[in-house]
């Protein structure tokens, strides 16, 4: 048991790490591929409907693994080998998703989930004025937001952000942690500034 749970452990920071080198640009050709296939499918979402991206991503595929099967038999018929089917060592792999895996994800999303809602309650039933309204702030930017961006380009916003602000910030993390500092302590004056003037925005715990 002790066994099973150090593997599980392992296996996650295996998981991590390969993720922060994925996001660090640590093996440049790997990042590159993942990159520019994850903003090439939400680009070709922009122009077609996402049954169109998956039909003619199937047809790729199938036209790729089908040519080399028909070429590989070719092949051995000619040299008169027995070498088998091309594509046999994936063939024999395991893909079924081990069930202890699944019931841990699902688990850590479940309590993800209840986590969110309970958040969302707090705030739309204002359990702390300030909270509520800074949620409703966000909503109010996020209007904005909405305008002028549909859903696709916002995600392809956070792609493009999720791997160049990470090596943004390895490059500069000084300054980038020197201005973030101020404006955090420009936010808290406000906010401070804001409770100690308007009645009954003080949090509970002053």
């Amino acid at each position: 048991m002790i066994a099973a749970a150090t593997e599980g452990t392992f296996g996650q920071s295996t998981i991590v790490t390969k993720v922060v080198d994925l996001l660090y640009w640590r093996d440049v050709k790997k990042t590159g591929v993942v990159f520019g296939a994850a903003l090439l499918l939400l680009l070709s979402l922009t122009v077609c409907s996402i049954v169109s991206v998956c039909s003619y991503v199937g047809l790729a595929l199938l036209s790729v693994t089908i040519c080399f099967r028909i070429y590989k038999g070719i092949l051995q018929a000619i040299q008169k080998s027995d070498e088998g089917h091309p594509f046999k060592q994936y063939l024999d792999q395991e893909v079924a998703l081990p069930e202890d895996v699944v019931h841990k994800y699902s688990d850590l999303a479940l309590a993800k989930l209840n986590k969110t809602v309970c958040e969302l309650r707090r705030l739309f039933l204002v359990e702390d004025l300030i909270d509520s309204i800074k949620f409703a702030g966000l909503m109010w930017v996020l209007t904005y937001v909405g305008s002028l961006f549909n859903g696709l380009t916002i995600l392809i916003l956070v792609l493009i952000g999720v791997f160049s602000c990470p090596i943004v910030y390895e490059k500069h993390q000084t300054q980038i942690d020197h201005y973030v500092a101020l404006v955090n302590n420009q936010v808290k004056d406000i906010v401070g500034k804001v409770q100690a003037k308007v009645p009954g925005m003080k949090r509970k715990a002053e």
